[in-house]
């Protein structure tokens, strides 16, 4: 479906609980967790499915989201459905 060699890992899901998240809204949260993934994300990645979450929001509401399916990212034209 993508353009990568098989076997390739280009989707991640990261689930992070931190203090660090406290009074920050969610794309400062997600900028800090790009930020920590920097030379990871270097490598190439097509999908990043990020859930953040403080330790009092993690214990209201411990539920993992499921990440989204893959529309084959540039080989999905929205146009033809």
């Amino acid at each position: 479906m993508h353009n990568v060699p098989k076997g390739s890992e280009t989707h991640f899901k990261v689930v992070v609980v931190s203090a660090a998240f406290e009074g920050k809204p969610l794309i400062q949260r997600h900028r800090l967790v790009n930020q920590v993934l920097a030379d990871e994300l270097d490598g190439g990645v097509h999908a990043l499915s990020i859930q953040s979450k403080t330790p009092s929001q993690w214990d209201a509401n411990s539920t993992v989201r499921p990440s989204p399916s893959c529309l084959g990212g540039m080989l999905h034209d929205p146009t033809k459905k």
